[in-house]
């Protein structure tokens, strides 16, 4: 489809966004944008939040309605979530759109996605559950709600071929907001740091039950690596208001000099980009250390209950646990998970990339490669990479 004209039977396609949280709003954002580049006549609508509605679409619905964490908080919102989807359907089955991609949020996407493809109306998701690392089976599950999967990681659509699935790798929008080079200096100087002060990252996870079960073990392992450096500063970014009052009780218990710690509001990416090295959950956060060129040590933990259920009936199956291991296939980081995420371990995996040049530049080499096959060929961005991947199901039957 050539990005200028339209498909002659949709030349003013109305197009529904469904995102579910604050990161959906920002992948929903780009994504309009890049749609609205191909097809500069579409109405966009559907579930967004500020950065959607500035970019002209109108909202059916705020995102906060479906911003919900933690087991006991989705039990309590549970009716209401049934109820707003229900609602979200009958209308879409009504206005009939043309496409309808949702962002995310499977658990109440992916219903509404269904029953749309079932009365014959083009659905895309956009961002697959992680099938690569447990329940690949979800994967079936995406087929029959969505006509096509738009994928950030390359080995994805490899999956989804196993179950007959319509899978495309779109690149990853993280690898479009890290420069190829990382300006080292220019981070530093932007956080008030000097160049030869050696900054360790500590990244504890952006939920509160992530912070509740790494926070201990994360800052045992910084104090222990300040107690045999005394020069070191740890730098300590908070998602949010109310995990930032997190981090400081936490500190109150840790022998941490309050002039050696600085805990940060957001600029993760800031301080991934100025620290010598990182200490962080298993996640996107190892991914944007990758990407920073970040030197790092991977620490997790999960509730033992969910361990153990996850264990006993074998629904993990992944041998690596953090992305960049996983992308790059093998250990390229250290992973230390569940038991071995311990302080006095985390402190001992760090050391060498304080210390010893060499180790720390044995990471960064396999960086850029990472950073690479991040990015779909033919785009110039995963934004623009998905909206072509999405129109391309308007296109005419050949």
């Amino acid at each position: 489809m050539n990005s200028a004209t339209p498909p002659a039977q949709y030349s003013e396609p109305l197009i529904a966004l469904l995102a579910g949280e604050a990161s959906g709003d920002l992948l929903g954002a780009e994504l309009l944008a890049a749609l609205r580049a191909r097809i500069p006549q579409a109405r966009f609508v559907g579930i967004g939040g500020p950065r959607m509605r500035a970019q002209g679409m109108t909202c059916w619905y705020d995102i906060n309605a479906l911003s919900v964490m933690g087991l006991s908080e989705v039990l309590r919102h549970l009716p209401r979530l049934l109820r707003l989807r229900r609602e979200l359907t009958r209308r879409l089955l009504r206005e009939r759109p043309a496409l309808t991609i949702g962002i995310d949020a499977p658990d109440f996407n992916l219903g509404v996605e269904r029953a749309l493809k079932q009365a014959g109306l083009r659905t895309a998701h956009y961002v697959s559950p992680s099938v690569w690392a447990w329940r690949e089976g979800r994967a079936a599950r995406l087929g029959a709600s969505a006509d096509r999967v738009l994928c950030l990681f390359p080995m994805e659509p490899a999956i989804y071929a196993r179950y007959a699935v319509d899978a495309r790798f779109v690149g990853h929008p993280l690898a479009d907001h890290f420069a190829a080079h990382n300006d080292r200096a220019a981070a530093r100087a932007a956080l008030g740091i000097g160049a030869d002060t050696q900054l360790l990252a500590v990244l504890p996870g952006s939920r509160h039950g992530e912070a509740q079960r790494l926070l201990p073990a994360f800052l045992d392992a910084a104090t222990r690596l300040r107690g045999q450096r005394p020069a070191l500063h740890i730098g300590i970014p908070a998602a949010s208001p109310t995990l930032r009052r997190q981090i400081e009780i936490a500190l109150t218990g840790h022998a941490l000099p309050s002039g050696a710690v600085r805990v940060l509001d957001a600029q993760a990416d800031l301080l991934l980009r100025a620290a010598d090295a990182a200490l962080l959950a298993s996640g996107t956060a190892a991914l944007e250390a990758a990407l920073a060129q970040c030197p790092m040590v991977v620490g997790y933990r999960i509730a033992p209950l969910t361990h153990f259920i996850v264990k006993r009936l074998g629904l993990v199956r992944a041998t690596r646990y953090s992305l960049p291991n996983i992308l790059a296939g093998r250990d390229v980081v250290p992973e230390l998970m569940q038991d071995a995420c311990t302080g006095p371990r985390l402190a001992m995996a760090l050391a060498p990339l304080l210390d010893d040049p060499a180790a720390a530049a044995a990471q960064r080499a396999a960086f850029p490669a990472l950073h690479a096959m991040l990015h779909a060929a033919d785009a110039p961005t995963a934004a623009a990479a998905a909206a072509r991947a999405a129109l391309d199901l308007l296109a005419p039957s050949p």
